[in-house]
């Protein structure tokens, strides 16, 4: 297993030498390697076990550095910038040649983010070169929200793990492109369609689940645990579960006919920002809990519960 340490000094003289670090941000834990470095880079993808054709973000200290990588910047990508960074958005942009064909999976342009983690920007701070980090997990399973989460995944496959503490946002990143200089939204994510909207006016979302994905995390199937999860109204689901022990994962009313211990809620409240925490972290206690199947109810689609159900229908097997 790795060593999680909070040491930031050797995480970036093991970074430098083309290790793999796993780092905190605000969203997901992940995994990082020197993002010009295309060596360094395609351990990631070995790591992982992820696909070479599905395009990483590079992670930077600030604005002015990501800057320096990419090129002709619309004006609305810069206001973006201004009112979300550091926070849970990537924008993907025309890169510069010095971002390695690898990182974009040979596209010409690459997604750029600031992370809002105290540990993981007093890391890039001390680095000259930005962090390549998609979470840090095996292709297609489930992201993690602590240091102990990438250590059970991927704790014999890296070097360190910085342990930052439980994520505060418990999603991936929203990714916004750019077509005709307008803003279109690739991936739902920690930052709400309605939070994007007070700078840009009303947005296009273009959500691509083929395996030629635009941007990073867009494929079909993704974010799965490693039992079958179903995912909708549980009233036309549930009946085809018959004879199964069924998990109920929902936002805050249990389901009567299930034993309490096999439920679990994602907000009692209702409030979706806790359950955008509570959900990576939830997929993975079912993994130790006596059922067979998970089912998964549909959330409210507004802010943040777009984006679960988003994450919830990619890890389904009823998609």
């Amino acid at each position: 297993m790795a060593h999680i340490t909070t040491d930031t000094a050797q995480a970036a003289r093991i970074l430098k030498w083309g290790g793999l670090v796993g780092i905190p941000t605000e969203t997901v834990y992940g995994l990082a390697a020197n993002g010009l470095n295309a060596e360094a880079v395609v351990k990631i993808f070995e790591a992982k076990e992820r696909p070479m054709f599905d395009p990483l973000i590079l992670h930077f200290a600030h604005r002015a550095a990501a800057l320096e990588l990419v090129k002709d910047v619309p004006e609305m990508a810069l206001r973006l910038m201004d009112a979300f960074w550091p926070g849970p958005l990537t924008l993907v942009l025309p890169k510069a040649e010095r971002v390695p064909d690898v990182v974009t999976s040979g596209l010409d342009t690459v997604g750029v983010r600031v992370p809002a983690h105290p540990l993981t920007h007093q890391l890039l701070a001390m680095l000259p070169f930005p962090l390549a980090a998609p979470s840090a997990n095996p292709f297609g399973y489930v992201s993690p929200t602590t240091a102990q989460h990438v250590n059970e995944q991927l704790g014999n496959r890296i070097d360190i793990i910085l342990d930052g503490g439980p994520t505060s946002v418990g999603l991936e990143s929203t990714i916004v492109g750019f077509e005709h200089g307008k803003p279109v939204v690739y991936r739902l994510g920690g930052l709400s369609i309605e939070e994007l909207e007070t700078v840009t006016g009303p947005l296009q979302v273009q959500l691509n689940m083929s395996s030629d994905p635009k941007a990073p995390g867009m494929l079909k199937s993704h974010y799965a645990p490693r039992k079958p999860l179903y995912f909708g109204n549980p009233g036309i689901i549930v009946p085809e579960l018959e004879g199964h022990r069924i998990g109920f994962l929902g936002l805050m009313t249990r389901m009567e006919f299930l034993p309490p211990t096999n439920q679990l809620l994602l907000s009692p409240k209702g409030d979706l920002e806790e359950a955008a925490i509570n959900l990576f972290a939830y997929l993975r206690k079912f993994e130790q809990m006596p059922v067979d199947v998970i089912m998964a109810e549909q959330l409210p689609e507004i802010g943040l519960g777009r984006a679960i159900n988003d994450r919830l229908s990619r890890a389904s097997v009823n998609s």
